[in-house]
């Protein structure tokens, strides 16, 4: 059984307390993981064209209000 097929059979098996706790625990992870990788990108400048071409897009008029 691999790593992955152990931690989805340990949380199917979970009481609902149990699956909360996790669930939360998770997706703060998930949002940390998240978080880090955007600082990185915005750091390295792998964002910097995308920046751009929405700037680009605003200055000729060519965006819509959200």
């Amino acid at each position: 059984m691999t790593k992955l097929e152990q931690i989805e059979k340990s949380v199917s098996e979970l009481s609902p307390e149990e699956f909360d706790r996790f669930s939360a625990w998770f997706e703060a992870l998930q949002a940390e993981r998240w978080d880090r990788d955007l600082a990185e990108d915005a750091a390295n400048g792998t964002l910097d064209e995308l920046g751009e071409l929405a700037l680009a897009k605003f200055r000729n008029n060519r965006t819509r209000p959200l």
